[in-house]
């Protein structure tokens, strides 16, 4: 990846921003709301934990089918991504809780979602949301070689048919964290001095890392293999299972904001100096997507409204249905986009067309 110095512009001489942000702050004043999580988030969180652990201790307890244990796997799995969404991606933005250990604790979930705390918040925190959709600087346009998500990666010939198999790539997301990826990760970010907030020392980023490790597998792999009295491949089988379905529907809720046929993904100028300033790159980089969906504006976490999510990191999701309308008229207002698909599936179509496009053979330049 590239990784020269990336500045934005300063000039915004309608002051978008500025008078967005004057907005949404009068909006929480007004209402004499808090801008971190409520007791919404917090019934929430009971019952995204309650679908994560519970099939875990049923499978450990009850004498029932094996059929019932693969079932009950893909419910940790869907546990598994709404907490992720829900818990732990507040927590780790700081928006979760007024309380900074609240906060720590809740971000501190990703252990149990076999990721690890330093490693997410520089690639989210830091680089995804400070280079949104630039090539060489998000990390989340980066898939290896298999997939090409932007015009400037390298095209291959088998990316022609990157729009089929990719879907079946996508949940191996969380299992990767388990085997691969934290480790490239930590030393890569060590190596580079990034970090969000103070850095780790390397000593006790390599230690949290290999503890972390080694206490989920514990619970995950050799307990279960303690207790069951099934062949251990089964155990196995249903541990990918879990982690398949989390990273199933991760994948497609992050690549729909981001990997779309409505959004861009520009490159700076020569000089490293992006067109636009901050606020303004991100709505066109971003998109949401079935924002009147009750159903998956409270499973995903708000991650469907990734416009407000963006542009106020430091909010809770909770609120993201309340200021929507105020970023939609203050973007309208600046003849400013505000990218949204209306429907899930409007949102799937558009990221696997792109896919297409990304996957045919670019033409020759003249």
């Amino acid at each position: 990846m590239e990784h020269k110095q990336i500045r934005f512009s300063r000039v915004d001489s309608a002051k978008f921003f500025r008078t967005l942000n004057k907005r949404v702050n009068s909006y929480f004043k007004e209402n004499k709301l808090p801008k971190t999580g409520n007791w919404k988030l917090h019934v929430k969180t009971l019952i995204m934990f309650s679908l994560f652990f519970t099939p875990y201790f049923l499978i450990l307890t009850l004498d029932i089918s094996q059929w019932w244990k693969l079932l009950l796997s893909i419910v940790m799995g869907v546990g598994m991504a709404g907490v992720g969404m829900n818990v732990m991606h507040d927590g780790n933005h700081g928006s979760y809780s007024s309380k900074k250990w609240i906060n720590k604790i809740m971000g501190g979930s990703m252990y149990i979602l076999a990721g690890n705390v330093y490693n997410w918040q520089v690639q989210h925190n830091v680089l995804h949301h400070t280079y949104t959709n630039i090539h060489g600087h998000d990390e989340d346009l980066e898939a290896g070689r298999i997939i090409r998500f932007s015009k400037h990666s390298k095209w291959r010939k088998f990316h022609k048919f990157q729009h089929y198999y990719s879907i079946l790539l996508y949940g191996l997301l969380t299992f990767n964290w388990v085997i691969t990826t934290d480790f490239k990760q930590t030393r890569r970010y060590l190596k580079r001095n990034l970090a969000y907030g103070k850095k780790p020392s390397p000593l006790k980023q390599w230690s949290t890392l290999a503890i972390t490790k080694a206490l989920y597998i514990a619970i995950w792999i050799i307990i279960p293999m303690l207790i069951l009295s099934i062949a251990w491949w089964k155990i196995l089988i249903g541990f990918f299972v879990m982690h398949y379905t989390a990273g199933l529907i991760l994948s497609i809720v992050f690549q729909l904001a981001h990997v779309v046929e409505a959004t861009e993904m520009p490159l700076p100028n020569k000089k490293g100096s992006m067109e636009n300033t901050w606020a303004i790159h991100q709505l066109f980089t971003t998109v949401n997507f079935s924002t009147n969906n009750k159903i998956v504006n409270w499973f995903t976490g708000g991650l469907n409204h990734q416009v407000e999510h963006h542009i106020f990191p430091n909010i809770s999701h909770i609120h993201y249905s309340k200021i929507a309308n105020i970023v939609k008229e203050t973007a309208n207002e600046f003849n400013l986009p505000y990218h949204e698909y209306k429907t899930t599936r409007a949102a799937i179509i558009a990221h696997f067309k792109h896919l297409k496009e990304m996957g045919a053979k670019p033409a020759l330049s003249v």
